[in-house]
């Protein structure tokens, strides 16, 4: 981590974790919506094809389910008065028709649900991918704000809320939409007005279902932020776990795990409550409306302007329009749900990269390594700047060294050159050429980065090692690992260079995993090597196997090596030596001892330190 880079403490934790979510304005509001339909669309582009097949299979399955009801009334004012009559023909078509429109809805229900499934999976499918690739690409500036356990609530509460909703009521939304519409021109064509009286009823089910969705939305947007907190804490309590132990923090975590854990379980609470509410509401009103007709259709029937037949079909139907509706409103609850969690997902996917691939790179070439920062300016934030102006030129092949108490700008100066952040001001040029306008493979061909972590990968070793030049042969891994000395070390572990260095590479101590660093970046051979704080974390026997390992890493390259341990600045050709982001004293470090300076001093303390 930079040592200028800013972290969230406690007292600030809270309005990080739940940004933006108990109150989003109407404007702001309609533009989440419009951002989650862009994607949405974008998403379903590619299956339209399979979902206009399944939206024709479900009108076929709403049609053979809405030709009951029809098939009842010829029965009842038509076979059976034939049957009186001595004719079984009209019932027995009735019958086998009944029957028929049973068997087809159900075969083409049965098809619909392979066909959405299809057709959702592979949605969800891209949208993985896309969160995952997206999230890669974005650069160190946001993922150093946007913690790892939100972007693990994206891409896994959020996609599971959605994948809920797909699969557990697209088939009873679309059948609702269908019935609705075809029951309703239906019932006008029965009985005009009778139907305008059954239809009547949608007025305060619009009204009860707009006030449901005002409200349950904001509850949803609460509820999506909530887990992603609880995430959020989870992942960093796990990943912290060494110091909760040695610190005691237990008790802490616990008090801000429950507070998290209330606000997910209150928002949850108020999502059952509203759904509760408009539920029994809805069918209220669907109930009151098939009394209503049923009580207006029996006066028609005994005046003789409507059949006896035609009533029951009609009352089939409206009881046929109105039983999906708690279908809908179910849908509606995960509905809502599902819309807070796109909205989630959209704003994700819409966030930039602050450096940003160059739309037409400048070609390079063979690169030497030559260094140049020309009126660098920085800050993390406006009217804080951390490198206030540097210029500064590191010949090709030049060891240079970085040193200067924490916070001095050492690694800010190191992420600009690997271009982890763009300046504020001025140009950081390599061979001439400004970094911003390189590909990224043609930069990261040059310019290679070992920090103090040295994170290895669940893997072999051979893999960790590769990760320098994907295509090297396994020969050029172990050249590379015996180059640097740590191919010894290696062989002797149970599987050799097939060992599997588990989680983190927490198989091998800390000086073994810097060697896996140092072999990565040998065999990706940079023109430009970066060590930032290589060597902070090692026992004395590993450091030396270490320096020794940097003899043969750093010849030939050009290299910028921040350190605390002067150890390792003595194999530098020279020495800068920085206080607020400027650089104080510069030259080679035998004069810099020599001269009495802050580096001198530096370098007093350090030899007292080793007393």
């Amino acid at each position: 981590m930079s040592d200028t880079t800013p972290v969230s403490t406690d007292q600030d934790w809270r309005g990080v974790a739940l940004e933006d979510a108990d109150t989003v304005s109407a404007e702001a509001g309609v533009k989440l919506q419009a951002r989650s339909r862009r994607l949405l669309g974008s998403l379903l582009r590619p299956h339209r094809r399979w979902a206009v097949l399944a939206a024709v299979v479900m009108i076929v399955s709403e049609a053979a389910f809405l030709a009951g009801p029809l098939i009842v009334a010829y029965a009842i004012d038509t076979a059976a008065p034939a049957l009186i009559a001595g004719d079984g023909t009209p019932l027995t078509v009735a019958t086998l028709g009944y029957l028929a429109a049973g068997l087809v809805n159900a075969g083409a229900k049965a098809l619909f649900v392979r066909l959405s499934a299809k057709v959702t999976q592979a949605i969800l499918l891209d949208l993985r991918g896309r969160v995952f690739d997206h999230s890669q690409e974005l650069s160190l500036s946001f993922h150093e704000q946007y913690t790892s356990g939100r972007v693990i609530s994206r891409m896994t509460s959020d996609l599971d809320t959605l994948s809920d909703l797909s699969q557990e009521g697209l088939d009873g939304l679309i059948s609702g939409i269908l019935s609705v519409t075809a029951v309703t021109v239906t019932l006008i064509v029965l009985d005009p007005w009778l139907g305008i009286v059954a239809l009547l009823a949608f007025l305060p089910i619009w009204l009860l279902t707009r006030v449901f969705q005002a409200r349950s939305r904001a509850i949803y947007r609460r509820t999506r932020t909530a887990i992603a907190a609880l995430i959020v804490q989870f992942t960093e309590t796990m990943n912290g776990l060494r110091a909760v132990l040695a610190f005691r923090r237990e008790p802490r975590n616990r008090t801000i795990f429950r507070e998290f854990n209330e606000e997910n379980a209150q928002s949850n609470g108020d999502g059952l409550i509203a759904l509760a509410h408009y539920v029994p509401a809805v069918r209220l009103v669907g109930n009151l409306a098939l009394a209503v007709v049923m009580v207006m259709g029996s006066f028609r029937v005994l005046d003789g302007a409507m059949e006896l037949g035609v009533l029951a079909a009609f009352l089939l139907y409206v009881r046929r329009m109105y039983d999906p509706l708690d279908e809908l409103a179910m849908f509606y609850n995960g509905y809502q749900s599902a819309v807070a969690a796109l909205e989630k997902i959209s704003g994700l996917l819409e966030e930039v990269p602050a450096v940003p691939e160059p739309a037409r790179p400048t070609p390079i070439g063979a690169i030497a390594g030559d260094v140049r920062f020309e009126r660098v300016e920085f800050a993390y934030h406006p009217g804080a700047p951390v490198l206030p102006r540097i210029d500064l030129r590191v010949p090709a092949g030049q060891t240079v060294a970085l040193v200067g108490a924490t916070g001095a700008g050492k690694s800010t100066l190191a992420k600009l050159l690997a271009r982890f952040y763009d300046p504020t001001a001025g140009r950081v040029l390599l061979d001439g050429v400004d970094v911003a306008g390189l590909s990224t493979a043609d930069l990261r061909r040059g310019v290679v980065t070992v920090t103090q972590e040295s994170f290895l990968f669940s893997g072999s070793v051979a893999d960790n090692i590769a990760l320098g030049r994907p295509d090297a042969t396994r020969a050029q891994i172990e050249q590379a690992a015996d180059e640097i000395g740590a191919g010894g070390f290696i062989r002797a572990l149970p599987d050799g260079f097939d060992t599997d260095v588990r989680k983190r590479g927490g198989r091998l101590s800390a000086g073994q995993r810097q060697l896996v660093a140092f072999a990565r970046a040998f065999l990706a051979d940079p023109a430009v090597l970066i060590l930032d704080e290589a060597t902070a974390s090692l026992d004395i026997p590993s450091e030396r196997a270490v320096q020794a390992a940097l003899t043969t890493v750093l010849h030939g390259r050009t290299a910028l090596i921040i350190a605390h341990r002067l150890s390792t600045v003595a194999i530098a050709d020279r020495v800068l030596v920085m206080e607020g982001g400027r650089i104080v004293e510069d030259g080679a470090p035998h004069d810099l001892i020599g001269d009495g300076g802050a580096f001198s001093e530096l370098h007093r303390a350090w030899r007292e330190s080793l007393v």
